[in-house]
């Protein structure tokens, strides 16, 4: 099986018959994605629903069109790296890697229960495609330093992904990792922030203000793009963008919108952990659904 490639940049504007294609597959994919997360939360009755469906669309993106990776072979030596080092995200890390082709849709009914590899929480020990343990935040970065060090030195072209949150930027071992990244000159280190503005106290900025995000990333030597990371094209093109990018690490800051694209969950007000009555998971697909049918389509328009 050969692996899938990401993409390289174009020399001039693709067709607008492809670009159309990609796009709306990747609507599609991260429709799916969303309603992976819901079948799976229902199993528990409540969970890390809403970061879930907020980060759909990053991670059909990533998995669908930017990892090199084989999704039969998830311990590929020559693969990329995609490190969740927010270890609550699990289950829609399982989503992504259901619709990749990494797990079998058919074992996401197992999520959480006794004895299943898709623990709540993130453990690579259990699950294939899981690449580190989460659980205690502010890790993830560091870990990603240090294996894209070591991948440097075996001469390897693996690039280096790692999803954290706006809430982790409270961690001063973020911020060293950030520095010691960039000290080395990694460029084969790609950060996404998610930055969803609630973490388990309250609202981000309430709890520890961290804007301006963009300027304080730039000051410690990264190269930042900022996005809608609800917004396929916008990630599209900010992705396409960071394939050319040399001399530094990377950070794709996103904001994104808890429970998105299920109008009842992103309108709760405590909707870090969610819970979800009985009669309501229905009404959340048929509302993922609808909104789903509704949205615009890309009719062949080129960037």
């Amino acid at each position: 099986m050969k692996p899938t490639q990401a993409l390289a940049p174009a020399a001039s504007p693709a067709p607008a018959t492809s670009y159309t294609r990609r796009v709306n597959a990747l609507k599609d994919s991260a429709h799916r994605i969303r309603m992976h997360a819901l079948d799976m939360g229902e199993a528990q009755g409540q969970g890390y629903i809403g970061q879930a469906l907020g980060v759909a669309d990053i991670l059909a993106v990533v998995y669908q069109d930017v990892l090199n990776h084989r999704p039969a072979e998830p311990d590929w030596p020559r693969r990329d790296r995609f490190l969740l080092s927010i270890g609550h995200y699990a289950i829609a890390l399982y989503a992504a890697l259901a619709e990749a082709g990494v797990l079998d849709v058919g074992e996401l009914a197992t999520y959480g229960s006794d004895d299943s590899r898709l623990p709540m929480s993130g453990m690579a020990s259990y699950t294939p495609g899981m690449e580190i343990s989460g659980g205690s935040l502010g890790h993830g970065l560091g870990v990603a330093t240090g294996m894209a060090l070591g991948l440097r030195h075996q001469g390897s072209d693996a690039h280096v992904y790692t999803l954290l949150s706006d809430g982790e930027l409270d961690e001063g071992s973020t911020w060293e990792a950030a520095l010691a990244c960039a000290h080395h000159g990694l460029d084969n280190v790609t950060a996404i922030v998610d930055v969803n503005a609630l973490q388990a106290d309250g609202p981000t900025k309430g709890v520890l203000r961290t804007e301006p995000v963009t300027a304080k990333w730039e000051a410690f030597g990264w190269h930042a793009l900022r996005v809608d990371g609800n917004d396929i094209e916008a990630l599209l093109a900010a992705f396409d963008a960071l394939r050319g990018h040399r001399g530094s690490p990377a950070v794709l800051i996103c904001d994104t919108r808890i429970g998105r694209g299920v109008p009842m969950l992103e309108s709760r007000e405590k909707a870090h952990f969610l819970r979800v009555e009985e009669d309501e998971w229905q009404q959340a697909r048929d509302q993922l659904r609808q909104g789903h049918r509704t949205a615009p389509r890309n009719e062949g328009t080129a960037r």
